[in-house]
């Protein structure tokens, strides 16, 4: 089972809320369901801080040896922090997901999107439909 604190997208992004004086930050991150499908990793890109997402839409890229895949904003926002160590080392993304394998940070300046997202029991129930 994956953490039940997290929402998901149902483009296998993960998304942890935190509260920030005055804001709302959602760190987001790739599932380990999407990152057994993708298998060996030989690029990312991620945005640089400053860059304006909108919920549902691309923000960066993860190249396998098998494809090119876009990685989707939950939320409406502010990229504050990319995770540079995921970046420098790509192993990181998969040996563990859900905590050193964030990929940014992103000051919600519209959480509309967070409707859109799984809770961790109806994630668990589309991967089990895409077996």
């Amino acid at each position: 089972m994956r953490p039940e604190n997290l929402l998901y997208a149902k483009t296998h992004e993960w998304t942890r809320i935190e509260e920030a004086p005055g804001a709302k930050i959602a760190v987001v991150g790739l599932t380990d369901f999407a990152l057994e499908l993708l298998t060996d990793l030989v690029y990312i890109n991620l945005p640089e801080v400053g860059r304006e997402v909108s919920a549902e839409e691309p923000f960066g890229e993860v190249e396998s040896v098998k494809a090119v895949s876009d990685l989707y904003s939950p939320v409406t926002g502010e990229i504050v922090e990319v995770n540079q160590a995921v970046i420098d080392n790509l192993e990181t993304l998969s040996e563990d997901p859900y905590g050193e394998g964030w990929l940014v940070k992103i000051k919600i300046t519209d959480d509309a999107g967070l409707a859109n997202l799984l809770d961790a029991v109806a994630y668990e129930k589309q991967c089990s439909e895409c077996d």
